[in-house]
């Protein structure tokens, strides 16, 4: 019987390649999981931010709303007629000027409404004086008087107007020569300032101001518009004969006392863009509480058609470096005597020598340090900075056997620097504070200079000498 040869078939363990393939397939969802997961963290995880040290300034400032009185003459008109003007709010206005005219048949109103249908009655200029003024009311504008809508709205529709036939008056006069006695031109029986708001506290006076007066929802200003019939006894306009002008505010007996020992006052009108001095006096209202009393002998021209207004009272002014608040942080230190640093071996790095201890016996080592800040009696070095020096350790006095056993400890404000590309903890001191702003003191030794950067939000620093990845 021939002999059976042997087989060259291999028999496959298919059980040990399963188990390969599902060993490598499970390294690798892990491996894909992580990457996975470092990718989501590092997408998601807060980044440092960074501010750029500024100069700026704080300012202590305090925010009232006063009434403003002023030298005021209201003219009345002497006769019906339709209403036309020659003088625009706010204008200068000398004696025997032409003020206003009294068409009193209205044939005047009438043809001159009709030649300036379709005509550019509005010059450039006229328009840029509207957007002034409702630009000032935008800045002013507040909820609590929300009626002040509807009197700048006549404002405005007054201004349009009375430009429309400013922009006529040589078709005006030329009108008037044929009308006779039923057109009649009105002038100026003073010389001032002509405004077109009648709000009955023209003749109002210091000591006749209460509580009731700064009620500003019983408010009400009349503007007799171009064109309008008016009727004998009508309030058209009124003359200021006077620059000098006063703003009476409520105020505290504290700011009544600090305000008075100052006397005058620097005062700022944010709606206006404006900035000035003003004499304070106090004065005793018609319900016998206290008021102050800002007195200005310029600028009236700007509020010729305001009788409220809203200003600030500059106290103080700090000037410095301006930080977020977000930026400071605290950090311990240890202090030591300032007598007890001296420099290291090449002259330049700053130290101290500190006592060391071994089977030789007891040696005096120099150990460089980094100092945050100084005074007169002690630097400060940092507790936390490894291999550095360590409470419980005995400093040596140059030149002395004077001993220092470190220990006392003080915190400091700062923040974090990163122009190296890592947290430097610098000290800071701060002069003034406002909702999100420090401003801090200049040319500080350890300290911040303009154009710095550091960690807008310092609690996301966990330690000096962190690394930042911008």
């Amino acid at each position: 019987m021939a002999k059976k040869k042997g087989s060259n078939v291999i028999h496959y363990n298919h059980r040990k390649a399963s188990m390969n393939f599902n060993i490598g397939m499970l390294i690798f969802a892990m491996i894909f999981i992580y990457l996975v997961f470092t990718v989501y963290s590092y997408m998601t995880k807060e980044k440092i931010q960074f501010y750029e040290v500024t100069d700026g300034s704080i300012v202590d400032d305090k925010s009232y709303t006063g009434i403003i009185l002023r030298q005021e003459t209201t003219q009345y008109a002497d006769s019906a007629g339709a209403i036309h003007y020659y003088v625009r709010e706010g204008k200068r206005a000398s004696v025997g000027m032409s003020i206003y005219s009294i068409d009193e048949r209205g044939t005047v109103s009438a043809l001159m409404e009709e030649q300036n249908q379709g005509a550019g009655a509005l010059t450039d200029r006229d328009i840029s004086d509207l957007k002034k003024q409702l630009n000032n009311y935008i800045l002013s504008y507040s909820d609590e008087s929300f009626d002040d809508v509807y009197n700048t709205r006549y404002a405005l529709e007054a201004m349009a107007l009375e430009y429309v036939n400013f922009n006529t008056l040589d078709t005006q006069g030329e009108m008037a020569a044929q009308m006779g006695n039923d057109f009649r031109q009105i002038t100026a029986p003073v010389s001032g300032v002509v405004s077109y708001g009648i709000d009955n506290f023209e003749t109002l006076a210091p000591a006749q101001i209460s509580e009731a007066v700064f009620d500003r929802s019983q408010y009400t200003k009349a503007i007799t518009r171009a064109g309008q019939w008016v009727e004998p006894g009508t309030p058209i306009y009124k003359v200021i004969t006077d620059d000098h002008w006063s703003v009476v505010f409520p105020v505290t007996e504290e700011d009544g006392v600090a305000f008075s020992s100052q006397g005058t006052l620097k005062v700022s009108f944010p709606a206006q863009n404006l900035t000035t001095n003003g004499a304070f006096s106090l004065i005793t209202g018609s319900d016998g509480k206290a008021y102050g009393k800002l007195d200005f002998n310029k600028y009236m021209v700007q509020f010729v058609s305001d009788r409220f207004v809203d200003f600030e009272i500059l106290t103080s002014v700090t000037e410095g470096l301006k930080i977020p608040i977000s930026a400071v942080t605290t950090k311990n230190f240890y202090l030591i005597p300032v007598d007890f640093l001296t420099k290291g071996g090449d002259g330049l790095e700053d130290g101290f020598n500190k006592e060391v201890y071994s089977e030789a016996g007891t040696s005096v080592e120099f150990v460089p340090v980094t100092i945050y800040f100084g005074n007169e009696e002690y630097y400060y070095i940092d507790c936390d900075k490894e291999d550095s020096i360590r409470a419980g350790d005995y400093l040596v006095r140059p030149d002395s056997q004077e001993r220092f056993q470190v220990g006392i400890t003080a915190s400091l404000q700062g923040v974090y620097n990163i122009n190296k590309g890592y947290t430097v903890f610098r000290q800071i001191e701060v002069l003034a504070q406002s909702d999100e702003f420090y401003t801090i003191r200049k040319n500080m030794s350890y300290g911040l200079s303009v154009y710095d950067h550091i960690v807008l939000n310092a609690s996301m620093i966990e330690a000096e000498g962190t690394l930042i990845y911008q």
